[in-house]
């Protein structure tokens, strides 16, 4: 079994006729899901998304793919193809497309409006190539093959890419719902049908993969909620992805069964199920939909709402109305309903969340509580089928976290593909398939590249560890005065500081310290601003640290005269 290691160097040239692999995201982590294939020198992208940040990554917006490896090489991409509308697989379109507008844009008619009406606030208009299950189509020395998926939005694809080196099959999110809110089953025989052509490489959604069995259908979801806003004395307020069209659909299918009117809140939310209404994905009964600024005008028995913020997020209209920071106010006897999975790591944020809705009397129902949720992703049971179904040469487990990896290149293990044909990458790490075996072949640049505001690549991880320094420890300023020639102390030493919890009496017992040791410093000929600095730094904080056992961000000022 093939696994990254950390002597892979840089990639020798590819074989000829051989086809590459590059993940830049979505290997050991969920989100920001991107792969580049290269054959015949040419390129064909599969997805391109973000990934959200933690708490350790404070005043960060998105994280997105590093471009780096393929940016001089703009020109050589046939098209990008999008297995689906979630923003983990197309939320870096438009910072992909400020390299190259005009690379064509492939996927099914609900991920392209997603798009575009994500591409229109960035004044991209993109080439769009829709496509749908069953088609086949040609970008180069790519041959693409879509398949219809199962997965938590509709309209989701897995795509077959077919060259010279070899099939290969990228099921991207999905899972085997036998009865479908639509009635779109993944594609089962499409996939037996190239199991019996050979796929030379599977490259297979791991989520789920430690989960043994079976996902339930999404139907049976359905009662549930219907018994939750039967039951509701007050207010129901939903909590959902703002693309999870089946469950709002399931929501509002109830809400109009049991006589409330609803209101979506959020501007996502808003604008994704406009959209899926507009393309006939979404069914609305008449006059069931009222403005979000009419919900006061209304019996609280009568109003269902929903929102975004079923991961925590601080800026999401739930964790506002949670702060009491948002215009709908939550209020005793409203039952709040987080109808969704917790994605790996927002447990504290989310847990935050439902303490403070319950602090303000709201019942809340979610995943722990009730069967209000079904996942997106393929379960071991499924992913075995899969593999039974296709049985691929070589296999390489993609989107998941490392134990979600090993957990499905074990599944590909126990259905007879050789240990050694099974390869677990990860972002950057370059994969090559040639003469009918996948094996690893260097490495590339993959790091995390940072949005914070409209600054994109300019916060570095040394910027983000000052930013947390500041957080959790505060800083400490020392504005000095010195001789420009001599070094010798003129003026100061001032100190001020911020969330230090240092009391600013305290700081009378460095100031003589500090002077002793620049009198130190001029006495031995240094007058150079910068190791002035460094003495000033390393004084104050040997103190700060014998003495509070703290280590703040400390900040000397030196001003020549």
């Amino acid at each position: 079994m093939s696994h990254p290691h950390p002597d892979l160097g840089t990639p020798p040239p590819l074989a000829e006729g051989g086809l590459r692999i590059v993940a830049l995201g979505g290997l050991g982590e969920i989100g920001r899901n991107m792969a580049v294939f290269e054959h015949d020198g040419r390129l064909l992208i599969v997805d391109c998304g973000v990934l959200f940040p933690e708490p350790e990554q404070p005043g960060i917006d998105l994280i997105l793919p590093d471009f780096e490896y393929i940016r001089d090489r703009m020109d050589d991409v046939e098209a990008l193809v999008l297995t689906h509308g979630h923003e983990d697989h197309i939320g870096a379109v438009p910072y992909l497309l400020r390299e190259r507008r005009d690379i064509p844009i492939v996927g099914s008619k609900l991920t392209l409006a997603l798009v575009e009406a994500k591409l229109t606030e960035h004044r991209i208009q993109p080439v769009k190539v829709e496509v749908v299950e069953g088609e086949r189509h040609r970008f180069g020395p790519f041959e693409t093959e879509f398949f219809a998926v199962n997965h938590s939005i509709p309209d989701a694809l897995a795509v077959a890419i077919r060259t010279s080196a070899g099939l290969v099959l990228h099921t991207g999110d999905f899972r085997m719902d036998q009865l479908p809110m639509d009635g779109r089953l993944t594609d089962l025989g499409g996939f037996a049908r190239l199991g019996a052509e050979g796929v030379d490489l599977l490259m297979s959604d791991s989520t789920n993969a430690e989960v043994p069995g079976f996902v339930t259908s999404e139907r049976e979801i359905a009662p549930v909620i219907d018994e939750v806003i039967r039951t509701a004395q007050k207010r129901v307020i939903v909590a959902s992805f703002a693309s999870h069209v089946h469950r709002v659909q399931q929501v509002m299918d109830a809400a109009a069964n049991h006589g409330r009117k609803v209101a979506l809140v959020g501007r996502s939310m808003i604008r994704n199920m406009g959209i899926a209404r507009d393309l006939g994905y979404l069914k609305v009964p008449p006059e069931l939909i009222i403005d979000s600024r009419d919900v006061e005008a209304l019996p609280p028995e009568d109003l269902v709402l929903i929102c975004t913020g079923s991961q925590g997020e601080p800026m999401a209209a739930l964790s506002r109305m949670a702060n009491r920071d948002h215009p709908i106010r939550i209020a005793e006897g409203d039952t709040v309903l987080m109808a969704s999975s917790l994605v790996p790591g927002n447990e504290t944020a989310v847990n935050r969340v439902i303490n403070g809705l319950t602090r303000w009397g709201a019942r809340v129902v979610h995943k722990g509580n009730a069967k209000v949720h079904v996942s997106g992703h393929a379960a071991a049971g499924e992913l075995l089928y899969l593999l039974n179904v296709t049985r691929p040469s070589n296999f390489m487990p993609v989107h998941g976290e490392w134990r979600h990896m090993r957990a499905h290149a074990e599944l590909a293990a126990l259905t007879g593909v050789p240990r050694d044909h099974i390869v677990i990458a990860e972002d950057g790490v370059v994969v090559d398939l040639v003469d009918g075996r996948a094996r690893l072949a260097g490495a590339v640049s993959a790091g995390y590249v940072y949005v914070d505001g409209t600054s994109v690549g300019d916060v570095t991880d040394f910027a983000l560890k000052d930013r947390r320094i500041l957080g959790e420890e505060g800083f400490i300023s020392i504005v000095i005065v010195v001789d420009s020639a001599t070094g010798k102390l003129a003026g100061g030493p001032e100190i001020h500081a911020r969330g230090s919890g240092i009391d600013p009496d305290m700081f009378d017992e460095i100031l003589p310290q500090i002077e002793r040791a620049l009198e130190s410093n001029a006495a031995d000929g240094v007058a150079d601003a910068q190791q002035i600095r460094r003495v000033v730094r390393r004084t104050v904080g040997r103190w700060v640290s014998d003495t509070f056992r703290r280590r703040p961000m400390i900040v000397p000022v030196v001003i020549e005269v």
